[in-house]
């Protein structure tokens, strides 16, 4: 099955995942009201970055091994079938050794701690880079890239690896996506032209590519019937061109289905391209063929990542935004309701480090290495164990937070009852996880007649749970 392409509205793919696939630098619906409980797991890992695909999506954990879950339709989960999951499962083969993830329409790659790149799922259009065949439910070696690569970028159907500088893709070019100036699908890696040398960064959107300069600047290539290319025109370009206005001063981008986003030097975002959900963030739902601020994020933003029709932000005080389209929720805000503008996330004011944008689901990753989703979860994608729609976050089986540690045991603090009424006295004392031992009544003032006289322990002492106190009670003269 061929994915829908960009060009057509409402049904294109952005993959986007900002910390796991551009830097290079580092490793980084409403449902019904009545909604199932999300299990809970005793043992958690740890994650290190997160790919968020179509409809699937993948970790990568502390350990360097993989885990996907979500759509298998094409065996894009890795773990030899192609049969669902709504929780994670192990990738076959990569249980250590992993560095990055990328996850495209119906395939997954990784990023091996040696610089190889290996790939599986979907290879309708030669993908995996393996040189063709059909789809594989199980890792496979990218050819010519057994070493060297540094970072991978995944596309509707298209891959992309930064190696030595440079950048090689494979797979789909129906739009131009892998730069070598032809239109024909490439089975194994090709260069991209004029690309050789001085990259930084790369990102894949649906049936587009770019790349971020070691200067700051950004150029694009491929689909650009919605302006996503950036250059002021609607004319898909087979090589790389310049993004107008962004000649310098950007240290990241990411690329959703049809629609571009760069993070400035001074923390600012700004979009281009197709806009019919409100995804560029700039108030109206006008599609931009170059670069425009978006609203309220000037400064202050750490990281971006689009979606398919969405795109969020993390910022500098490490929560999270988001705008655009919103009818599962993967903005985050408890609604359903497409926003043109950011809107914070429900729950997530801080505590992220990284965030990731899928087909119709959002992730991130907290600073205890834990996975957070949110938004459309037909196929288990949010990895709650459930298939329904989150408008708000849920934790990923298997990478919830630690369990808060228990509370101290219950200890008896003796309490100062002298000179209560008895009544008040024992429940003084029992509310301080004591017991009320041997009362003892003597002869004492008319005034201190049913009132405690004195008590044994003293006040002040700890004791075991309950502990008896006891007490001295008037009885009058």
């Amino acid at each position: 099955m061929r994915p829908p392409h960009a060009h057509i509205r409402r049904k294109s793919f952005a993959p986007a995942v900002l910390a796991a696939l551009v830097l290079v630098s580092s490793t980084t619906a409403m449902a019904s009201a009545a909604l199932p409980p999300t299990h809970t797991s005793s043992a958690s890992a740890i994650a290190v970055t997160v790919a968020a695909g179509y409809s699937h999506t993948c970790a990568l954990t502390s350990a360097g091994g993989v885990k996907c879950w979500g759509w298998n339709r094409n065996g894009q989960l890795g773990n030899g079938t192609t049969n669902d999951r709504s929780t994670p499962v192990d990738v076959t083969g990569l249980a250590s050794g992993v560095q990055s993830l990328a996850a495209g329409y119906g395939h997954t790659c990784a990023l091996t701690s040696g610089g190889a790149v290996k790939c599986w799922g979907y290879n309708s259009n030669g993908q995996l880079g393996n040189g063709g065949g059909g789809d594989s439910s199980a890792p496979v070696d990218v050819s010519g890239l057994g070493s060297g690569a540094v970072a991978i970028a995944a596309g509707s159907t298209h891959v992309c690896a930064l190696a030595s500088g440079g950048v090689k893709c494979w797979g789909s070019n129906r739009h131009g996506e892998l730069g070598d100036g032809t239109t024909e699908d490439r089975m194994t890696p090709v260069d991209v032209s004029g690309l050789t040398s001085g990259v930084a960064a790369i990102s894949a959107g649906g049936n587009h590519t770019c790349a971020l300069t070691s200067g700051g600047a950004v150029k694009c290539w491929g689909s650009n019937g919605l302006g996503q290319i950036g250059d002021g025109t609607t004319v898909d370009r087979y090589i790389p061109v310049d993004v107008t206005g962004l000649a310098s001063g950007v240290v990241a981008i990411a690329a959703g289905a049809s629609h571009t986003c760069a993070l400035t030097s001074a923390g600012g975002v700004k979009c281009w391209g197709w806009n019919f959900s409100g995804q560029l963030g700039d108030g109206t739902a006008v599609d931009r063929h170059t670069p425009i601020d978006v609203a309220g994020l000037g400064s202050g933003v750490a990281a971006i990542a689009p979606g398919w029709e969405h795109t969020c932000a993390l910022t500098g005080a490490a929560g999270i935004k988001c705008w655009g389209r919103n009818d599962s929720g993967q903005l985050g805000d408890g609604t359903a309701t497409n926003r043109l503008a950011p809107v914070d996330v429900s729950g997530l004011a801080s505590g992220i480090t990284a965030i990731f944008g899928g087909g119709g689901h959002t992730c991130a990753r907290t600073s205890a290495g834990g996975i957070k989703c949110w938004g459309y979860n037909s196929n288990g994608q949010l990895g709650d164990g459930t298939t329904y729609n989150r408008s708000t976050p849920v934790d990923v089986i298997g990478f919830e937070p630690p369990p808060p540690p228990p509370p101290p045991a219950s200890r008896c603090a003796v309490p100062n009852v002298v000179g209560m009424a008895l009544a008040k006295a024992k429940t003084r004392i029992i509310k301080r996880h004591c017991r009320v031992g041997k009362i003892t009544r003597k002869h004492s003032s008319p005034k201190k007649k049913g009132h405690v006289i004195s008590q044994n322990p003293k006040a002040g002492r700890t004791l075991k749970k309950g502990a008896k106190v006891n007490l001295t009670v008037g009885k009058g003269p």
